[in-house]
């Protein structure tokens, strides 16, 4: 029997026709797509192949498209409300069904951004001068929105126990911003390395906001496990959105998950009355309960595409640079690349990307480490495998 293309994913037996095609391209130039139309605005030149932004170039899943039309197709878009049924199943439905943890609808909170709800919480939880603990390398947004509350970040290396607790016991730490699975080197935290996370944080009273925007993109044997199930009765947040998952961040719109009632009635009352946000935006519930009720077989097939990217990539550098021995992420789209044993000047990296190769890959310093690259590979496989090899020749002119 044939083997299916590598990007024509479909049900696991192979006799059925495969319904998603990740390997045509589609053309997002002329879309007012951040990483395609205003590559210029970070590397300083225009028309480069952009391996950036973590967003990815698919088309999301036809289950969405299919209820986003059938909404529009009503004609009327007034004001709506996110404390509906539908809504909350969708959610809880997909935390039982994926997770394997029972959530609370009445837990449940609306947000417009996966940030907006981090700036809320740490307005609720800290004041300005307390400490937010965060690992480093760090998304890039975490250090200017706890600095523009006036919150002091505290960066805590990535296996670094005894100095997580030093800064958790500090008497003026408020937070720990925790990224799972973490961005930008796709780790997935362990079981136990949660629960000494929520026992270091009950013992010093601080408060934790879990960013788990990119949790359905675990690989196997890898296992997301959700905050809600580490939490205990103490003040935390889980903060995410299916935007990553199914490619829909344009839609914008959020959710999360406030353990604490009281905590929670304080963040809807700043939602609803201090900012005026308490309609949302219909068609982001309406590709929400798509992809939770009926996306599962679309990121499943999406997942062994971009293990696929991850593997080519991790091909052709132990190829070529055998001595970085990279292996691909436990999670996510995002090819963490260490390239300190090469002994590369990031400046002179960066000038032969974007000069000589015309790609745009993100410097390590972005996010805090300098001497690596953050290579999105959420593409089709031809883009990644450009990058890649673009990548390697940047490398060998240099090493």
């Amino acid at each position: 029997m044939t083997s299916p293309s590598p990007g024509r994913c479909g049900p696991p037996d192979g006799n059925a026709p495969a319904p998603y095609d990740f390997d045509t391209p589609v053309d997002r130039r002329g879309t007012w797509c951040t990483q395609w139309d205003y590559v210029e605005d970070r590397f300083g030149v225009p028309d480069l192949l952009p391996f950036t932004i973590s967003d990815m170039d698919f088309e999301t899943a036809p289950e969405v498209i299919e209820a986003l039309r059938g909404r529009l197709d009503h004609g009327v878009l007034g004001y709506s409300r996110w404390r509906q049924d539908d809504f909350l199943s969708a959610i809880v439905h997909w935390y039982a069904t994926r997770h394997a943890t029972a959530v609370d609808p009445r837990t449940v909170v609306y947000a417009p951004s996966v940030i907006y709800q981090l700036s809320q919480l740490l307005r609720l939880w800290s004041e300005p001068g307390d400490g937010v603990v965060a690992h480093t390398p760090m998304y890039d947004a975490f250090p200017g929105t706890v600095a523009a509350h006036g919150r002091r970040l505290r960066a805590c290396p990535l296996d670094d126990w005894a100095e997580l607790e030093r800064l958790l016991a500090l008497p003026d730490t408020a937070v720990l911003l925790l990224c799972s699975p973490h961005n930008p080197t796709g780790r997935v935290w362990s079981a136990d390395e949660l629960d000494r996370m929520a026992r270091l944080c009950a013992e010093h009273g601080v408060a934790v906001i879990s960013d788990e925007i990119h949790s359905d993109l675990a690989f196997a044997p890898h296992v997301h496990r959700p905050w809600a199930k580490h939490g205990g009765e103490g003040r935390w947040a889980v903060i995410t959105s299916a935007s990553k998952s199914f490619n829909i961040p344009a839609l914008t719109g959020s959710y999360g998950i406030i353990g604490d009632p009281a905590s929670r009635d304080a963040y809807l009352r700043q939602l609803k009355e201090a900012d005026g946000l308490s309609s949302p935006a219909v068609l982001s519930l309406v590709g929400h309960i798509a992809a939770y009720r009926r996306g599962a077989p679309w990121l499943d097939a999406l997942r062994a595409y971009l293990s696929g990217n991850l593997a080519a990539v991790a091909d052709h550098l132990r190829a070529e640079f055998p001595q970085l021995g990279w292996e691909p992420p436990q999670a996510g789209y995002l090819a963490w690349i260490d390239l300190r044993p090469l002994g590369v000047d990031d400046a002179a990296l960066q000038r032969e990307l974007v000069e000589v190769e015309r790609v745009a890959i993100m410097p390590g310093a972005a996010y805090g480490s300098p001497g690596r690259v953050r290579l999105n590979v959420g593409c089709p496989r031809s883009k990644a495998e450009q990058g890649v090899r673009a990548l390697v020749r940047a490398l060998h002119r240099l090493a």
